[in-house]
C-alpha cells in the first residue's frame, strides 16, 4: 500500500507507545483513525491530539473514533468490529498492538497473572485477527484495488527466551506463531491482504507501567512480588528507560513495512544475533545457550541475587 489517504486504520493500545505514534502517522496521512485503549483518560487525551492533527491535513483529514475496549473480551471486540464496519467499512490497516508486561520465574506467576497477560497479549491479537481479517477479505473480493494490512505487535521476546520473564515470552511467541501462520494462510487465498509482525526490543513505551490497567478480577491485592519479580521489574525499567530508539522511530518503521510489504519489523536489527544463536541451538540439537554469554558479569549478578548470595 502506497496511498493511505481516506482509508481506515484500527489501532489497539492507541493511547500511548507504538499505538499512539502510529495513530499520529495515520492522521497525518489523512486516514480515518479508530483508537482503541482500556485507559479512558489517556485515550481521551490522545484522541484530542489526533483530532487536531487530522484537522490540519490538506484536503481534509479523516474521522477519529476513540473507544474504550478491553481487547481480551470477545464481546467487546465484536462490538468494536461491527461499529467499524458500519462507520468506516473494512479497515485497510489493523494494528493489534495492545500489550502488557509481567515477569518473574516462570513457576511463580499466578493463574491470574497468566490470564491477564495472555488475555491482552494473545487473545487481543486473536480477536483482532478473527474479526477484521474476514472484513478485509470481503472488501478485497469486492474491489481489486483494495489493500489490507494486519500488523501484530510481538517482541524480540517472541523470538528468544530470556530468563525471568516466562509469561511474557510465552505470550509473544504465540503472537509470532499466529502472525507467521496468518501470513501463510492469507497467501493461500488473497494477494491483496497481508500480515506483518512487529518485534521491538527495549523501547520506551510505558509498558512497564501496564499494571495500572490490570482488571480488578485479575488482580490479587494481597500478593507480594517475589524477589525474582522485583529484579525483573528493576532490570526491565532500566533497559526500557535507557532505550535509544523511540516509539516514534518504530512507528515509522511500521508504516515503511506496510508500504514495502515487509513481514518482519525490528526496532533493533542488531539484536538478531541472539535469534540466530537460538535457532542454531534448535537445529544442532544443542542445549540452550547461556543468554549472558556475552556479558557473564550480568548473569553472575542475577544468579547471586536469586540464590540469595
Amino acid at each position: 500500500m502506497k496511498d493511505f489517504y481516506g482509508r481506515t486504520a484500527v489501532l489497539t493500545g492507541a493511547a500511548s507507545g507504538f499505538g499512539l505514534e502510529c495513530a499520529r502517522i495515520a492522521a497525518r496521512e489523512g486516514m480515518n483513525v479508530v483508537m482503541v485503549d482500556v485507559q479512558a483518560d489517556a485515550l481521551a487525551s490522545a484522541a484530542e491530539e489526533i483530532l487536531a492533527i487530522a484537522a490540519r491535513v490538506d484536503g481534509g483529514g479523516g474521522r477519529v473514533l476513540a473507544r474504550r475496549v478491553d481487547v481480551a473480551k470477545a464481546a467487546a471486540m465484536e462490538a468494536l468490529a461491527a461499529e467499524v464496519q458500519q462507520a468506516c467499512g473494512a479497515p485497510s490497516v489493523v494494528f493489534n498492538n495492545a500489550g502488557v508486561g509481567s515477569g518473574g520465574l516462570v513457576w511463580e506467576n499466578s493463574v491470574k497473572d497468566w490470564e491477564w497477560v495472555l488475555g491482552v497479549n494473545v487473545w487481543g491479537v486473536i480477536h483482532g485477527v478473527r474479526l477484521f481479517t474476514p472484513m478485509m477479505l470481503a472488501a478485497a473480493a469486492a474491489d481489486p484495488h483494495f489493500r489490507g494490512h494486519i500488523v501484530n505487535t510481538a517482541s524480540m521476546a517472541g523470538l528468544v527466551n530470556p530468563p525471568n520473564m516466562g509469561v511474557y515470552n510465552v505470550s509473544k511467541h504465540a503472537v509470532v506463531s499466529l502472525s507467521e501462520t496468518l501470513y501463510q494462510d492469507l497467501a493461500l487465498v488473497s494477494d491483496q491482504v497481508h500480515a506483518h509482525v512487529l518485534c521491538p526490543f527495549f523501547v520506551p513505551t510505558g509498558i512497564n507501567a501496564s499494571h495500572r490497567n490490570r482488571p480488578g478480577e485479575l488482580s490479587d491485592p494481597d500478593a507480594q512480588p517475589t524477589r525474582a519479580q522485583l529484579i525483573n521489574r528493576a532490570m526491565s525499567e532500566k533497559a526500557v528507560g535507557s532505550g535509544k530508539v523511540s516509539a516514534a522511530d518504530v512507528a515509522a518503521k511500521v508504516f515503511d513495512a506496510i508500504r514495502g510489504n515487509q513481514f518482519y519489523i525490528y526496532s533493533h536489527p542488531q539484536a538478531l544475533g541472539s535469534v540466530q544463536t537460538r535457532l542454531e541451538d534448535v537445529v544442532q540439537v544443542r542445549n540452550p545457550t547461556d543468554p549472558f554469554a556475552a556479558r557473564p558479569e550480568v548473569g553472575q549478578q542475577l544468579r547471586a541475587a536469586l540464590r540469595g548470595g
